[in-house]
């Protein structure tokens, strides 16, 4: 699984729309509204670099309002979030 967080910068009166199309793509997991240097960050998810070259690439490029990405990938997770929730029963 690759796991990538995706900086973006966004035309202001159009966060929300954009948050929201964003959410209804099935590689992307999360959409979080932030301050500071950036507006939106996106966690995608898919199973190869090829899937993620796909969003990064092509769908991204199709949604209007996005002025600018700064693409991260994840090496390792360390998240007590996702550890505590894999041995919940």
């Amino acid at each position: 699984m690759v796991t990538a967080i995706i900086l973006m910068n966004v035309q202001r009166q159009k966060i929300n729309q954009i948050a929201e199309e964003l959410a209804d793509m099935e590689q992307i997991t999360e959409v979080f509204s932030v301050s500071g240097q950036y507006d939106l960050i996106a966690i995608a998810r898919v199973p190869r670099n090829d899937d993620l070259a796909e969003v990064v690439t092509r769908r991204l490029l199709t949604i209007d309002g996005l002025e600018k990405t700064n693409t991260l990938l994840a090496f390792k997770a360390y998240s007590r979030h996702d550890l505590e929730a894999m041995f919940s029963v």
